[in-house]
């Protein structure tokens, strides 16, 4: 079969897809193997997927393919999330834009009905790529968080943890978003540093009759729109500055209120000009302080962050446009100071990027510290692996340590709708069904013969469901037990064999909403862990640094990215630059070096059909060849390499030890030293173990680039079975001294055809090579090769410097280079110098570093030897230039 010139992933990639979903190695049941089991982190069904995901889904890959091919029963779990806020958000503005319909014209059900719609359309999408990207997923088994089992399990844990007292319903100040129209947790806030400004202001002391006086009290505020939600002014009981005040009022600017003068030691009269304003309505600390001293709430604000009737100015404006009016008006008034710059923090929905509200409403809650304490546990005794744990341990503890109650009501239609109704006196009645929740009210004491409660309770009562829906993390904590129907139905083959699951990958800034939560899930419900390890991605981050995300647009397409380099150059691109755990910088120059790899690939295989054209029948001489012998052994000692970094989940470090094994050390080295002659035949067995080198290059390479890697395994020769499910052998035992001796091999071509270069001897012209060094054993089994690559026509070993020569120092070793042309002793020498200053500047900075006692004392040991050994090399190094100057 004739190869193109390169190689072409177009449809080699849907041929094997295809294939590999027809044979369903894909597809998982329980059975007697040990299995290994991943649940997608659920991409949101609001678009399509972003580099971060493909990060993410790739890694995932890696690690299933990895275990299907070492014996595992490997069931990836696929599915989508209904992401609450953010998929209403598109919806609201997609039926607004096209159809210019209204949520408020929409019933429920109706509302619900596009939602469904988009559902479908974006999820198929999202499937669509995961699918393109080569990802193995049981397709069997994909889940949705709206599905109806797993929608009656979120009705279920809600009902459970409410019978517990673990979830409760009360008035609390609460993160609002006045985009979205909801109640954020304290999680979903994104806090941001602007440069705002600080405004000084007059608030008159009012006289016994309530009217103004000319002594007035400055206050120094951040947010003058909520001056008309004022309830207090507060100064702390030790300042003697305001001692005068006690008992006094002060008339509120805008709406002239007269407002008490209190007194707490929350105030810090070194702060700004010693004396706050309250607004119990707007911030959770004004709140705390209204209800310690009894003030009333005046809630200024409406859910869209208007003003409302409450503020009697400026209603219907928007806050911030209404500051700009406040401000305008208490200058006019004579009331405004001064203003100030000052660098401040605001919070920002995580979801809307809005400028979230603190308001007072009345929100459903769970209990968080009595799940926190177990969590907390499953990571700290180890139960649970983070990696890279160095850099995450802290923050998940940070977090379970200082944890709140999580507000988990969301004022939106799509999503579980919370299972509480309410009758005409606002009982309320916790229940999974309207017809228990009825059953509830009926035998409740409060009700007394309700019409018609005798013959059918349920034909007529009083009792309307709350409206609101559960937040979404309430339904994804669940994830890894309900994909398996755990909650729906608890025991079943599945949840038994898949459950605790064995790796999670997800990004890092979820830690907390959705990773903690599953432990917390887990172990109330499981009580076992939902996974054991947890191996965090890195933000993936545009060339000038900046994350990439839909806002920006600066995230690529994933789709147009296959389509011009192919899956597994795309994938070969985002995880050469991924490094556990940290951020990476991602353009198209990654993957164009990902189809570098695959035409590198392409090209080896051509070479080899080229061989196989020219097997002769030459009689086997019994000896192995020493480039065989080196890459048999350079082959297991990768293999062991690349299994430790498979351990310690560094992913990106294995891709790099095979790249460098395939691209430098089968291309570059091994195939060109097995190459015949022009007019000499290919020894069959050679390329017979050759072909073998090549099936197991692929095969390790193949849980990161699929695709080629099958593509390859099966025009190397007829197979019976697939890659994709061939299984690993152990890494064998492998000789160090044979890889010396190949390292050896591969410095001194490397060093004398650079020699040859500077020198302009060409390669065709034959040299005669002097070699001085203390180690005439390793280059005996080297010496072959070594005639060949370098065009040695006499290879002689000698103790002392060869004149009229040109030298070379490669490592430890002197090289006497004999050729036919005059030797330019200047040249060398020039050469020489240039070598021992870098030479000496290496071993300066290395003697600066294991002088520095910091550094010796507090590095591992491991670090502190290599850098030992790297100051003996140079020293041995530095000597041999010096002799070899002093010789010329």
């Amino acid at each position: 079969m004739e190869l193109s010139k390169n190689y072409q992933p177009e449809g080699v990639e849907d041929k094997w897809s295809k294939h590999w979903k027809s044979k369903r190695y894909f597809n998982s049941t329980p059975d007697e193997r040990k299995p290994f089991t991943v649940v997608i982190p659920p991409p949101n069904v609001t678009g399509v997927l972003h580099m971060g995901h493909t990060l993410n889904e790739t890694v995932q890959d890696i690690l299933v393919r990895k275990a299907r091919m070492s014996g595992f029963n490997a069931c990836w779990v696929p599915g989508s999330d209904h992401a609450s806020i953010a998929t209403e958000s598109k919806v609201v503005q997609m039926l607004e834009k096209e159809k210019g319909i209204k949520k408020s014209d929409l019933t429920r059900e109706e509302f619900l009905k596009h939602a469904y719609e988009w559902k479908e359309k974006y999820g198929g999408i999202i499937y669509h790529q995961i699918e393109k990207l080569g990802c193995s997923v049981d397709w069997d088994r994909v889940s949705f968080t709206m599905d109806p089992d797993y929608y009656k399990a979120v009705i279920k844990i809600f009902i459970d943890l409410y019978n517990k007292k673990m979830i409760y319903r009360g008035a609390r100040m609460i993160n609002w978003d006045p985009a979205a129209k909801t109640a954020l947790s304290d999680e979903e806030v994104e806090y941001k540093e602007i440069q705002g400004k600080l405004y000084y202001v007059k608030y008159a002391v009012a006289a016994a009759d309530g009217q103004p006086t000319a002594e007035f009290v400055t206050i120094a505020t951040q947010r003058p729109e909520t001056i008309m939600g004022d309830s207090a002014v507060c100064v702390n009981p030790n300042d003697e500055r305001f001692a005068h005040l006690k008992g006094k009022k002060v008339i509120v600017p805008l709406v002239n209120r007269a407002v008490p003068v209190i007194f707490d030691d929350y105030v810090d009269p070194a702060f700004g000009t010693g004396a706050l304003k309250v607004t119990p309505a707007h911030d959770i600390n004004d709140y705390n302080l209204g209800l310690k001293h009894n003030l009333p709430v005046i809630d200024t604000l409406n859910e869209d962050g208007t003003l409302n009737e409450a503020a009697e100015v400026f209603v219907g404006m928007d806050r911030f446009a209404a500051r700009k009016k406040v401000v305008e008006t208490l200058q006019e008034q004579g009331l405004l100071i001064k203003e100030e710059e000052y660098t401040t923090r605001i919070g920002l929905s995580q979801r809307s990027m809005a400028v979230v509200e603190p308001r007072i409403s009345t929100q459903w809650f769970v209990t968080m510290r009595p799940l926190a304490e177990k969590a907390l546990a499953a990571v700290t005794s180890g139960e649970v692996r983070i990696h890279p744990g160095d850099k995450f341990m802290a923050t998940y503890k940070y977090w379970l340590e200082n944890i709140k109650d999580w507000c988990i009501s969301r004022q939106l239609w799509w999503g579980q709708r919370i299972p509480a109704w309410y009758d005409d006196k606002g009982n309320c009645y916790v229940a999974e069904t309207e017809e228990e929740a009825v059953r509830q009210w009926s035998t409740n004491t409060n009700s007394i013969n309700p019409p018609g409660k005798q013959d059918n309770p349920y034909v007529a009562h009083p009792l309307k469901q709350d409206d609101d829906v559960l937040d979404t993390w309430f339904s994804s904590w669940l994830w890894p037990i309900e994909v398996f129907k755990g909650v729906t139905h608890p025991g079943n083959p599945d949840i038994n064999y898949y459950y605790p699951t064995s790796v999670l990958v997800t990004g890092q800034d979820i830690i907390f909403f959705w990773v903690a939560r599953m432990i917390m899930a887990g172990m109330e419900y499981m009580e076992v862990k939902p996974f054991s390890d947890v191996y965090f991605t890195g933000m993936v981050r545009d060339k000038l640094g900046r994350k990439m995300s839909k806002q920006l647009g600066n995230s690529p397409d994933l789709l147009m990215l296959i389509d011009k380099f192919g899956a597994d150059a795309v994938r070969f691109g985002i995880m050469i630059s991924s490094p556990a755990g940290n951020d990476l910088l991602f353009d198209e120059t990654s993957p164009e070096q990902g189809m570098k790899f695959n035409n590198k690939i392409w090209n080896a295989l051509k070479l080899l059909q080229l061989f196989e054209a020219k097997i002769g029948e030459t009689p086997s001489t019994g000896q192995t060849p020493f480039a065989i012998t080196w890459f048999e052994n350079k082959l297991q000692a990768a293999k062991a390499e690349i299994e430790q970094h498979y351990k310690d989940f560094k992913l990106s470090e294995g891709l790099k030890t095979i790249y460098s094994l395939i691209w430098d050390d089968f291309c570059a080295y091994y195939l060109e030293w097995i190459k015949p002659g022009m007019d000499q035949p290919m020894d069959k067995a050679v390329y017979e173990k050759t072909v073998s080198f090549f099936t197991e290059l692929m095969q390790l390479l193949h849980p990161y680039m699929p695709f080629v890697t099958e593509e390859i395994y099966h025009l190397l020769a007829p197979r019976t079975e697939d890659l994709c499910v061939k299984q690993f052998t152990a890494p064998q035992a492998f000789d160090k001294i044979v890889l010396q001796e190949g390292q050896l091999l591969i410095d001194v071509i490397t060093g004398l055809r650079d020699v040859r270069i500077k020198n302009e001897i060409k390669s065709k012209e034959p040299i005669k090579l002097h070699v001085q060094s203390e180690n005439k054993e390793l280059f005996k089994a080297i010496e072959t090769i070594l005639l060949k690559q370098v065009n040695i026509d006499q290879l002689t070993f000698v103790s002392e410097p060869v004149v009229q020569t040109i030298t070379a120092v490669i490592g430890k070793d002197k090289f006497y280079i004999e050729t036919e042309r005059a030797v330019d002793t200047g040249t060398q020498k020039e050469e020489l110098e240039k070598e021992l200053e870098r030479l000496k500047g290496f071993l300066e900075s290395v003697n600066k570093k294991l002088s520095n006692e910091r550094f010796v004392q507090s590095a591992r040991p491991d670090v502190v030897q290599l850098e030992q050994k790297k100051k003996l090399d140079a020293e041995e190094k530095i000597k041999v230039l010096e002799d070899s100057l002093s010789n010329l």
